[in-house]
């Protein structure tokens, strides 16, 4: 690990995306706003659904629980400074905040990474093998693999959140985006930081691609045994339970996985923020509404609880007993 140097100290970053738009600030503060309301607001209802509905009390709502508080929390560690700064014209962020909004993001991302493989499993296991799934996915199952991907996105960010912290930062304190990437920090370290780009490509080796091909092969017996069933109804039924998922599959990996693995140039800053502006405010919006539009029980459950709410209290009437 390097050494800071003992007379460099950085007391805070300057967060400069889209600072040369100054006209537009106001379209920006409330298009980020937008997102976020909808993003927060989808993710905590599906999350407060699945808790609260006994119906969806299964390992596949289990797995869409955590996807949804997770996504709630990293949208909320990267957004509101974006919105704060767009309001107020104050772009700067302390280097204590910095690490801490860098650990929430790299945490939840590689938590993602996890979860949505074992959505994944899940849904092969239940199409595959019906029969065997009660056994396979019990409940002890369902829990150590929630776990497990908790636990692993917490060390994985806290490791990177402890080498950056260790890092000098002497040249410059402007970063070219709208929240602390690991990524950029590693670009504005004036450090040595060869090891640490060897940790973040094996990372993305072993945390990124390799869970997707994992995903992407679930998906390969997963779609040839649909397409074994005889009836278009259980064809459709069984491609339904699966589509929702495999969409947000493919936006949350592709997003994420092409902005760390495309080569660096000076011209694709601003294609590297619109990027990852992308994953970080509009999939995890997309997320509520992939799921809730293409899952029936989703539905049901969204209908039954507003019919509960908005069911009329019958009035109470202290009738007087009726006199013979």
């Amino acid at each position: 690990m390097e050494e800071p140097l003992k007379n460099c100290t950085t007391h805070s970053f300057h967060l400069m995306a889209f600072s040369q738009y100054v006209k537009l600030k106001m379209v920006f503060f409330l298009g980020i706003l937008l997102l976020y309301l909808l993003a927060v607001l989808g993710n905590v209802i599906i999350a407060l659904l699945i808790c609260l509905v006994p119906q969806l009390h299964t390992p596949m709502y289990a797995f869409l629980c955590n996807l949804s508080v997770q996504d709630t929390i990293y949208v909320s560690a990267t957004l509101p400074k974006f919105l704060s700064i767009a309001i107020t014209g104050d772009n700067s962020i302390s280097f204590q905040g910095c690490i801490t909004q860098m650990f929430l993001f790299t945490f939840c991302v590689g938590t993602d990474f996890f979860l949505l493989t074992s959505m994944a499993y899940d849904r092969y296991v239940a199409i595959c093998s019906p029969l065997h799934y009660s056994l396979i996915i019990n409940k002890s199952v369902c829990v150590t693999m929630i776990a497990a991907s908790w636990i692993i996105g917490i060390l994985n960010s806290l490791t990177h959140s402890l080498l950056i912290s260790n890092l000098s930062f002497c040249v410059s304190q402007d970063m070219d985006h709208f929240y602390c990437d690991l990524k950029m920090m590693i670009k504005l370290s004036s450090s040595n930081t060869t090891k640490i780009k060897m940790l973040l490509s094996v990372e993305c080796i072993f945390l990124g691609f390799l869970p997707f091909m994992l995903t992407l092969t679930s998906y390969v017996y997963i779609i040839s045994t649909i397409l074994k069933i005889r009836t278009s109804k259980g064809r459709m039924k069984a491609f339904s339970s699966c589509s929702s998922h495999l969409t947000v599959v493919f936006l949350f990996y592709g997003t994420s996985l092409s902005f760390y693995v495309k080569p660096e140039s000076e011209d694709s800053q601003e294609e590297d923020t619109l990027l990852s502006l992308l994953y970080t405010a509009v999939v995890p919006m997309l997320n509520p509404l992939v799921y809730s539009l293409r899952n029936q029980d989703v539905w049901k459950a969204i209908k039954n609880t507003a019919g509960k709410c908005l069911k009329p209290m019958k009035p109470t009437t202290n009738s007087l007993p009726e006199r013979y």
